[in-house]
């Protein structure tokens, strides 16, 4: 048999190069591979609907790494690793998470996912990029203008990925060509030239993608992220004024406002009793209105299409109250809803928690101190800070929560109980009796709304940050402002504005939302904050040391690119 398959071989062999040499000016033909009955990249974008399709491509691996647990989502908007958060479910070191510096090494899950999605996203992008630069403006129906929207917004993604990658990791490879053949050669480009393209990037998606409202589709990309990040750029190479300049083209540029009155599409459905324009922000549905002048780039999760998806924010933020098994007299301390005529022990205004990011003190109740009876943000319905008793059959049925009612705790472990058990809930993260999924759990902590991934409010602070670098405080304090009198909040004085001062506005306006790592380390405070405010009890200050402020180059990157050198980070 293995005599026949040789010779078998051998005459297709002889077949093969009897015809290569008979047909010579054919061989190009015969070698290169034309895909007839497959997409690729050289026959995907050749019309505008295949560019769109491309185009959805980059918005969906961006919405799934946005979320991911170990890709950009739970170290950034998730806190872990910061001065807002710690995982509450297990707070100890070696859990996965970035509760301890002493865990963040060359091979750390999330390291290795945070290089390799950004990575894929650039990869993507340059596809893309390319393909369409090759086409006549002709294909498209806008025409050049059409050509140049779709380029902006790859080049816009293009460039989010590299935000990422050069505050993570500092020096990083520069590819703004696909790769498209085996490579172990990449080398570290300097970060200033990573940026450098950013700012390209940036620019060229502000100048041509479409104005606010005039987006093809909810979620798309159009001028005004673009010019927030290219902001936010200028700020990282320490050009001020520039900074100044572009988050102007977004303040004064376009309909972009802070929502001051309550709006949307439940309106007097409060489900706690209560509500403000805070609330309304988060509300299902209210982030596509055309209404709402707050919302820049709005991540769509459109569960009930193909293609859709969820968001785990109420299964990440929330804390398991559902595992405090026993009220002080021995009665299962929480009922909760009935499904099938039976409890599920699990509430349907809370979800199904797990206390992956819970919030330190400062975040609950520090940065609150001097506003705490007036700011909106920090009302009952806004952060949830009492749970009760939820069993009739017990004499504590619907009292306060209280570890002091317990002659013996209700674990051995109180550091459990508050960590884990009970603590503020940021009502931003769910979606109160909306939940869809197994509702035997009440969603399992899955929620389906969409989400703003930039809001007008976040530019206000980048541009009070560029004034502050400006020596120009009484501009950053009227940017500041804004917000704190949208929030009833007690007005900053020029004179009191600092970077921490806005570096505890953003935690108050945008804890959840901003990636917080990107701000720290942009600022220099990572370090001195991490250590003032991680209240970890497990690992206080994450025992952050000062080269944690980048994260190691993933081991696997070193070992594959065995054609160049390629530096670990310091300290790792």
């Amino acid at each position: 048999m293995k005599k026949y398959l040789y010779m078998l071989g051998k005459k297709y062999l002889l077949i093969i190069g009897f015809l290569l040499f008979i047909l010579p000016s054919c061989k190009d033909d015969i070698l290169n591979e034309v895909p007839l009955d497959f997409l690729s990249p050289d026959n995907a974008y050749l019309t505008e609907k295949g560019v769109i399709q491309g185009i959805s491509g980059l918005h969906e691996r961006v919405r799934g790494a946005y979320y991911a647990m170990n890709e950009f989502g739970t170290m950034n908007w998730a806190t872990h690793g910061s001065d807002l958060g710690y995982n509450g479910e297990v707070p100890q070191a070696g859990s996965g998470y970035l509760n301890s510096y002493l865990d963040l090494n060359p091979t750390f899950k999330a390291d290795t996912a945070h290089w390799n999605v950004a990575y894929r996203i650039i990869q993507r992008a340059n596809v893309l990029i390319k393909e369409v630069s090759k086409l006549d403006p002709t294909v498209f129906d806008d025409g050049e203008a059409g050509k140049n929207l779709y380029l902006g917004e790859a080049k816009f993604f293009r460039a989010f990925a590299y935000r990422n990658l050069v505050s993570t990791y500092g020096d990083v490879p520069l590819l703004t060509e696909p790769v498209s053949t085996a490579k172990d050669d990449f080398v570290r480009t300097p970060a200033a030239e990573v940026r450098s393209q950013m700012e390209a990037d940036f620019k060229f998606a502000a100048e041509n993608l479409p104005e606010p409202g005039k987006e093809a589709a909810p979620g798309r990309i159009t001028q005004g992220p673009a010019w927030h990040f290219l902001a936010e750029t200028y700020l990282e190479e320490k050009e001020y004024q520039k900074a100044v300049d572009a988050a102007t083209k977004v303040v004064d540029g376009y309909h972009y406002a802070l929502m001051t009155k309550r709006f949307g599409v439940n309106l007097a459905k409060d489900v706690f009793g209560s509500g403000d324009v805070y609330y309304d922000l988060f509300s299902r549905g209210n982030q596509n209105l055309a209404e709402n002048t707050e919302a820049m780039w709005v991540i769509q999760v459109e569960p009930l299409i193909t293609g859709g998806s969820q968001l785990a924010t109420a299964y990440i933020f929330g804390p398991r109250y559902f595992d405090l098994a026993l009220t002080p007299d021995g009665k299962k301390a929480t009922l909760g809803t009935i499904y099938n005529g039976t409890y599920t022990g699990i509430n349907d205004t809370l979800s199904r928690p797990t206390a992956n990011a819970r919030g330190t003190d400062f975040v609950f109740y520090g940065m609150w101190a001097s506003d705490w009876n007036n700011d909106i943000r920090n009302a009952k319905h806004n952060i949830k800070r009492t749970y009760y008793f939820d069993n009739p059959a017990s004499a504590y049925n619907g009292q306060k929560i209280d570890f002091s009612l317990y002659t013996n705790p209700p674990r051995s472990n109180l550091m459990v109980d508050t960590c884990k058990i009970l603590f503020p809930s940021f009502i931003k993260f769910f979606d109160p009796q909306h939940y869809i999924l197994q509702p035997n759990r009440a969603g399992s902590g899955i929620t389906h709304k969409d989400w703003c991934a930039l809001r007008f409010a976040e530019t206000l602070l980048l541009r009070a940050e560029a004034y502050l670098d400006l020596n120009k405080p009484d501009l950053a304090a009227a940017d500041i402002n804004q917000i704190r009198n949208r929030a009833n909040a007690t007005p900053v004085k020029a004179a009191d504005v600092t970077i921490d001062y806005i570096l505890d506005e953003r935690a108050r306006e945008l804890f959840g939302e901003e990636w917080r790592l990107i701000a720290l380390r942009r600022t220099g405070k990572l370090v001195e904050r991490v250590k003032k405010y991680n209240n970890n009890p497990a690992c206080p200050g994450a025992y952050i040391q000062d080269f944690n402020v980048l994260w190691p180059i993933p081991q696997a990157q070193i070992d594959l690119n065995v054609g160049a050198p390629f530096a670990q980070n310091p300290g790792y």
